[in-house]
């Protein structure tokens, strides 16, 4: 795939011509994703996109990560409309066939990993009602963040600030959802302070999909001196969901909102208690700066699946309940320094990561007797710990119109089981991976408004410990899995046309071995194998523009062609050299336009999402999840009385009512790969803020 960089900015000038302005915009923003340092996000030789806390707050009902990152190209995040499985997420492919949480990308929110060291995370702790921006990266530069950064997910949270504040919310809408809040911020003492705690509760479009939430957060900051500034925060999360399970082809067309019987069955169902706290201390010295971070928290998760009885009551099988209590810790440090070299300016960071977790793991049969969906007999007891320990540096150059960027890191996962249930064979042991992965990128500025870029890297994909559990023979431990190793290409340009449109165009290829595909999944319980080498290339363009009349815009526009260029066989039979690989759209559009009334503070929205057709298996011969194209309009007001700011919104979404497969659930050995969306449906809200 040929890259012609200079070519593309050519064409993108051209086909944007400068756009009449009412006034000058501000189309950048400051990241620190990638290169750890601050930059502006039009200077860094990177795929980066910020969502800012007006789009992630904005006529939604922040409880979903989806509602904001809807408009990233090259992320694919999709509602499963099942609390119970959290959000599916994929950065060019990676993460696409999760079975449930988020797999393949990493996940930090204010410094501290939502991803356990495995490289399993979960977006559902992420609090948007405090959200000050999200950066995604996607490509090369992910890389710089260790094991299963296909792509990179930071949440922001901002410091109090000046006079005290407080601010509640309300919104409710379709299906029995709703959602409250209250939050708190400001300064005081010397020390500023941002609370939050709120409770969403739903109905679910399906059936067996009712859910209710609970989260909290604290942050508090100080500085004990001019040069240093010390962070703590405190989040807890409570949820409880049922699991409607996915659907066959046949029975998401004759009942959309229907229930696999398996589900009602066993009463599927899961529980989450998470809690965790962190310290973030940074320490400017002239030009060098220290930051060092630690975190402790403590997860327990209880799920009832539908493996069927006769299954269950196998002497191998481990039940039909996971009931699990997971103590995990965390420390970072790095070193970050800025010195004149060579006519330039270098600046050097050089860190290390240690992540561990712990879980006591116990396996229950999901039946007493003749009654279903009720803890039985103990059928599995072990204590499994995973650590990674990482080291990197990284180091940028820049003089005129180049920047030179490089990094180097190393990455060791290791997992240990000790199995205490002995009664059907012992599955203790140990096994680790280690990688060193390096990332090249240089960015030319061919003129004030556009700058050229290219980057590489090596990736590192090591098996998270879900994927071990089961993969063995009999649905043992699986000690055999390897990790997939990734050459990632990128090229791109960032170009200002005018004072009132920006463009952001990528490139990119990715080339896997040793990818890690489903083999068999079935009651909840998913297997894994390692097949062959698969290419992922395609396209990522984000235009944004401001148009007179006081109108805004928005397109992203994703085009990924991932397949296997290998056969192979799994449980499921032969696939092709040439086949797609699953839970990927070939096509995915997204389009905005916004006005805005600055003197009444009206505003008035439409949004248009369309998604190319998605393979739900690894042969591409069952039924795709078929494409579709949906609309959603919204409508609010903001207002200022004195001291009181009021907002109110309505929006409708899927405003035309169309029927569609939400998301896909890849692998499904028992044919049930669908997740219907709703259809037509409304929210509405109201939120409130006084300051002191």
């Amino acid at each position: 795939m040929r890259h012609r960089p200079s070519r593309i900015a050519l064409i993108l000038a051209a086909a944007f011509p400068c756009l009449a302005s009412a006034a000058d915009v501000i189309l950048d923003s400051v990241v620190v994703t990638g290169s750890r340092i601050e930059h502006r996000s039009f200077d860094l030789p990177a795929a980066i996109d910020v969502v800012d806390g007006e789009r992630i707050r904005g006529d939604q009902a922040r409880v979903n990560a989806s509602e904001a990152l809807v408009a990233v190209p090259g992320i694919s995040v999709q509602n499963r409309q099942n609390y119970a499985q959290d959000l599916q997420i994929s950065s060019r492919g990676f993460g696409a066939r999760s079975a449930f949480g988020v797999r393949g990308m990493r996940l930090v929110a204010d410094g501290i990993p939502a991803s356990m060291p495995d490289g399993q995370g979960q977006a559902a702790t992420f609090n948007l009602d405090r959200a000050e921006r999200i950066e995604v990266m996607r490509g090369p530069m992910s890389a710089v963040y260790g094991n299963h950064a296909g792509g990179v997910i930071q949440l922001f949270t901002p410091d109090g600030r000046g006079e005290p504040t407080i601010d509640g919310s309300f919104s409710a809408g379709s299906y029995g959802s709703w959602k409250a809040d209250i939050g708190a911020q400001g300064e005081a003492g010397g020390i500023s302070y941002l609370l939050d705690a709120s409770r969403f509760s739903t109905d679910g479009y399906r059936g067996h999909s009712s859910a209710t939430r609970d989260q909290s957060m604290a942050k508090l900051s100080f500085k004990p001196s001019a040069d240093g500034k010390l962070t703590l925060t405190a989040s807890t999360f409570h949820q409880v969901a049922e699991d409607p399970q996915g659907l066959s082809w046949a029975a998401y067309l004759a009942n959309p909102r229907g229930v696999a019987q398996g589900a009602l069955d066993y009463n599927t169902r899961k529980s989450i208690e998470h809690t965790q706290g962190g310290l973030t201390y940074e320490h400017r010295f002239g030009e060098q700066t220290v930051q060092v971070s630690a975190y402790v928290g403590q997860r327990s998760t209880i799920q009832y699946q539908s493996i069927p009885k006769s299954v269950q009551g196998n002497p191998k099988h481990s039940g039909g309940i996971i009931d699990f209590d997971r103590d995990f810790a965390g420390f970072s440090a790095r070193w970050i320094g800025r010195f004149d070299l060579a006519g330039g300016k270098l600046t050097t960071t050089l860190g290390t990561d240690y992540e561990q977790s712990s879980d006591d793991r116990r396996g229950y049969e999901n039946f007493v007797g003749t009654s279903l969906g009720v803890m039985g007999k103990l059928r599995r007891k072990e204590k499994d710990r995973v650590a990674s320990f990482d080291q990197y540096a990284q180091a940028e150059w820049a003089r005129g119109d180049w920047v030179l960027t490089g990094g180097l890191r190393h990455s060791r996962v290791a997992f240990n089981v000790d199995d205490n249930y002995l009664s059907n064979g012992n599955d203790g042991g140990n096994v680790s991976y280690d990688k060193t992965t390096p990332t090249v990128a240089a960015l030319y500025k061919l003129n004030p408004a556009v700058n050229l870029y290219a980057s590489a890297a090596r990736g590192f994909e090591a098996p998270t410990f879900n994927e071990l559990f089961y993969s063995g023979a009999g649905g043992s431990f699986s000690y055999a899995l390897k990790p997939s190793t990734s050459t990632h290409y990128e090229t791109g340009v960032k170009a200002l046309v005018g004072h009132d449109t920006r463009i952001d165009a990528a490139l990119f290829q990715i080339k896997t071995d040793d990818e890690l595909v489903i083999d068999s999944a079935s009651g909840g319980r998913t297997s894994y194998r390692n097949a062959g080498k698969t290419t992922r290339q395609g396209v990522e363009l984000a235009v944004d523009s401001r148009w007179q009349g006081n109108f805004t815009s928005r397109i992203a526009y994703t085009l990924l062609d991932a397949r296997y260029d290998e056969a192979f066989t799994s449980s499921a039979g032969n696939v092709s050299a040439g086949s797609r690989l699953p839970g990927v759209a070939a096509q995915t559009l997204f389009g905005e336009l916004v006005w805005r009334e600055p003197a009444s503070g009206f505003h008035a929205a439409v949004e248009g999402l369309a998604r190319a057709k998605v393979y739900v298996e690894d042969s591409n011969k069952q039924q795709a999840a078929p494409g579709y194209a949906i609309a959603n309009l919204r409508v609010g007001v903001d207002r200022q009385y004195g001291q009181l700011k009021l907002r109110t919104y309505l929006r409708f979404d899927n405003v035309l009512d169309r029927q569609y497969v939400g998301s896909a659930i890849v692998g499904d050995s028992n044919g049930r790969y669908y997740e219907a969306a709703p259809g037509r449906s409304w929210l509405a809200g109201i939120s409130a803020r006084y300051a002191f």
